[in-house]
């Protein structure tokens, strides 16, 4: 950990955060989601720059150490489309391996369609490429916790009753488990997690310390904002095949999986219709923080990916 150097570059008009090891000839960028932040690939970055490449981790803007815009209400996803490639732009890297979880699915797709020739393969932890298109949650519960985060104010209401150390310890318990998290009519989400549930043995509290003091530096404003009341963002995509090499790597016990025709659309290879060059790897153990809970197994797949295709 002490060998990730951490800068600030300047782009769009924000000073962005990114966390950088390695010194290959062949960069590999990591996309994080959320409650996450760079931490959440620590594992990944260092095993890759072990095997000779440069790993690049950003902090998407108003996350963690980067700066957030002047009005995080106005955020979106083609914001972290132009921030990607304004930080490649400016470390002067012309093609990557995106390496992206959950959300940061999202921008490494639209980077993939508008700038496939930069684009030397795709690995996706937890979340398949989809075409932006009809929610997938329209048929669950109004206490779904998306729902919830996307009315204005409640979310913030909600996580304003704690620190925000607090506020991720609960994420992370509610997404480590197999079931959808969906609060009951009079309940909030945070309410979800007793507070004497421990972490997940694989997350310590030393893990919690550090996204705990960086979201206590940014806060849940742009979080909020983007991933979820920017779902709705419309995109002028004509084609939506994306025509590069891409990995899935899937926790079956991923509470995602359980998302309105997810897993049948991974497993039926509907999902090879949008990505043809797909492979996907399954996680029988897995939750949606496979990188986090078995970081040797996604290591291995991701490695062997990479040099495959370098």
């Amino acid at each position: 950990m002490d060998q990730i150097q951490h800068n600030f570059i300047d782009v769009n008009g924000l000073k962005l955060h990114v966390a950088e090891i390695g010194s290959g000839p062949t960069t590999v960028v990591f996309l994080h989601g959320f409650p996450e932040i760079w931490y959440s690939w620590r594992h990944q970055m260092i095993a890759v720059a072990r095997s000779g490449f440069r790993a690049i981790a950003p902090d998407h803007r108003g996350y963690g150490l980067s700066e957030p815009p002047p009005e995080p209400e106005k955020a979106s996803f083609s914001d972290l489309l132009a921030d990607l490639v304004g930080i490649l732009d400016f470390l002067g890297i012309d093609k990557v391996f995106l390496v992206a979880k959950d959300f940061g699915v999202r921008p490494a797709y639209l980077f993939s369609v508008f700038h496939r020739e930069r684009v030397l393969g795709v690995v996706s932890v937890g979340v398949p490429f989809f075409p932006p298109g009809p929610r997938l949650y329209k048929q669950l519960p109004e206490g779904f916790y998306i729902s919830r985060w996307r009315e204005p104010g409640r979310a913030e209401a909600d996580f304003g009753r704690f620190d925000a150390k607090t506020v991720v310890r609960n994420i992370y318990i509610l997404f480590s488990r197999s079931e959808i998290p969906i609060a009951t009519e009079n309940q909030e989400v945070m309410d979800m997690v007793d507070p004497s549930t421990p972490l997940p043995p694989w997350f310590t509290e030393d893990d919690l310390n550090n996204y705990g003091a960086l979201y206590d530096k940014s806060g849940f404003p742009t979080a909020l904002q983007v991933p979820y009341r920017s779902l709705g963002e419309e995109f002028n995509i004509r084609d939506q095949r994306v025509e590069v090499r891409m990995l899935l790597i899937m926790g079956e016990k991923d509470y995602f999986l359980k998302f309105p025709g997810v897993e049948e659309y991974i497993r039926s290879g509907k999902a090879k219709n949008h990505v043809p060059d797909l492979e996907i790897s399954f996680l029988p153990e897995g939750t949606h923080f496979s990188q986090e809970q078995f970081p040797e197994q996604v290591n291995q797949l991701l490695l062997s990916f990479l040099t495959k295709h370098i």
